[in-house]
């Protein structure tokens, strides 16, 4: 195999929108703050009977119908996600349960918010290899269950979600939609961003990630357009993870994709963390704002000081 390709997207939100106003009255807050400092205005949250795997595969169905394909169709089933409540079965395994497939492989890969860029090169590497011929790549959290909800820093940010990719292998001769990833790390940084402790929380050093994302991203950013042999004013869309449109605008910026619809889907979602770059884009071609066979750069970041990114044709 040559390579693959997304060939569909799909995502998938919970009913329950919590508004700025709705968090001032829980905490010492206001939306004129939360705007100012984050940009977002709602966020959807999902309730207690509604686990991660639950978000997940209502996304996964919705891009397989898109892709007009089964769920028997699928052979590798990977899930981005950080706030799975249980270590087995596996949240990929949990959404193909529900889904309804045969045998495929199933993993989860935990790289917070760049988890789902990592899974997508993940697919793109597995399908190269001939050991599987069409994945779900999804990236799926549900941040509700791993705020503190009385932490004014913190619980204005988040938000739940779930976004999926149908990505299958191409054939000699086919141009290839997935280019190559570029991805790395800062480990002694990783205390930046935390998910720790019994129950799980989620902590972080706002001002250190606000630094290192619009200073030390954008080169990095830069380097995946020219691994795939775009120049960034040919971007068609750039879809950063959706972290806080203060970190977005500025980085987009600075990448030079001057041409480019930069998804500002953090407006609506708040931060969903593996689910918000799947969801952004998903959003993008729902809408019609990118057409097919447009290039998209990709570009996760976030915890444990991670990122990776792609450039992807539109499906």
């Amino acid at each position: 195999m040559t390579g693959s390709r997304v060939v569909a997207l799909g995502h998938y939100q919970p009913s329950k929108v919590l508004t700025n106003d709705d968090l001032a009255a829980m905490v010492d807050t206001s939306d004129e703050w939360i705007r100012s400092r984050v940009g977002i205005r709602t966020r959807h949250v999902a309730g207690p009977d509604e686990p991660v795997d639950e978000l997940a595969a209502h996304a996964a169905a919705k891009a397989l119908a898109a892709a007009g394909l089964t769920a028997a169709d699928i052979d590798l089933v990977l899930v981005a996600t950080s706030t799975a409540v249980d270590r087995s079965p596996n949240t990929a395994a949990r959404v193909a349960a529900r889904l309804g497939m045969g045998s495929p492989a199933v993993m989860d890969l935990n790289v917070v918010c760049a988890g789902f860029t990592h899974a997508l090169a993940t697919a793109d590497h597995t399908l190269r290899a001939g050991a599987a011929s069409r994945a779900l790549v999804i990236g799926a959290d549900k941040m509700a269950d791993i705020v503190d909800w009385t932490d004014r820093s913190t619980c204005v940010l988040v938000g739940d979600g779930a976004g999926a990719a149908v990505v299958e292998s191409v054939s000699e001769g086919q141009e290839p939609g997935i280019g190559p990833v570029l991805w790395g790390s800062v480990p002694e940084m990783g205390h930046a961003v935390r998910i720790e402790g019994t129950p799980p929380r989620f902590a972080q050093e706002g001002q250190a990630v606000y630094r290192w994302a619009t200073t030390q991203l954008p080169p990095i950013a830069r380097k995946v357009c020219e691994r795939a042999g775009v120049a960034p004013e040919d971007l068609a869309a750039v879809v950063l993870h959706q972290a806080n449109l203060r970190i977005i605008e500025p980085l987009a910026q600075k990448i030079g994709a001057v041409n480019a619809v930069v998804a500002r889907d953090v407006v609506d979602s708040g931060n969903t963390s593996a689910g918000s770059i799947p969801m952004a884009l998903s959003k993008l071609v729902e809408r019609g704002d990118i057409r097919s066979g447009d290039p998209v750069l990709l570009f996760g970041f976030g915890g444990n000081l991670s990122y990776a990114g792609q450039v992807v044709r539109c499906p």
